[in-house]
């Protein structure tokens, strides 16, 4: 059974004022517009790979990302208590805070993919998962105007189904 067919999605992405002065470039947030039909098999995807992590109990339980209810907002609120209660305590407090600055660009895809294959995932949803990173491209889209496409070697889209692969 064949999940998914690789296509080399050619993604355009777009920019998207944040506030501002608008001659700024750092006052834009690039977004990728990528098929609806990718959308939705990337939640049927994620689904069953949360499935198996959460039989396999491999999802910790600290974890905010890739679990229903919980979100970057959850991670805050949950770091904030426990900085409150090591004051409230006059404990002792060390903190290492890391920006992750394009942690989603940056993320090899054989990590990807090894990661998914050792977490116990079926392997046909491995090679959905590799046609679905590899033969990337993007473009830019400002205004009528299109920069030239430019393929995708790291990286992956945005989301919570991507972010644990981040870590």
């Amino acid at each position: 059974m064949v999940l998914y067919q690789g296509t080399g999605e050619k993604t355009i992405v777009v920019r998207i004022h944040k506030g501002g002065d608008r001659s700024v470039v750092k006052n834009y947030r690039l977004v990728s517009l990528t098929l609806v039909v990718c959308k939705q098999m990337e939640h049927v995807i994620a689904g069953y790979i949360r499935q198996v992590w959460e039989d396999r109990d491999w999802l910790y339980e600290g974890q905010h990302s890739f679990k229903p209810g919980y979100s970057c907002e959850s991670q805050i609120i949950t770091v904030c208590e426990d900085i409150s209660h090591s004051l409230d305590e006059a404990a002792r407090l060390v903190a290492i805070i890391i920006d992750f600055f394009k942690a989603f660009d940056l993320v090899p895809h054989d990590r990807v993919l090894k990661k998914t294959a050792a977490s116990g995932v079926d392997s046909r949803v491995v090679v959905w998962i590799w046609e679905f990173l590899i033969d990337r491209s993007h473009r830019v889209r400002v205004g009528r105007h299109y920069s030239e496409e430019v393929r995708v070697r790291s990286g992956v889209p945005q989301g919570a189904f991507w972010a644990h692969f981040c870590s």
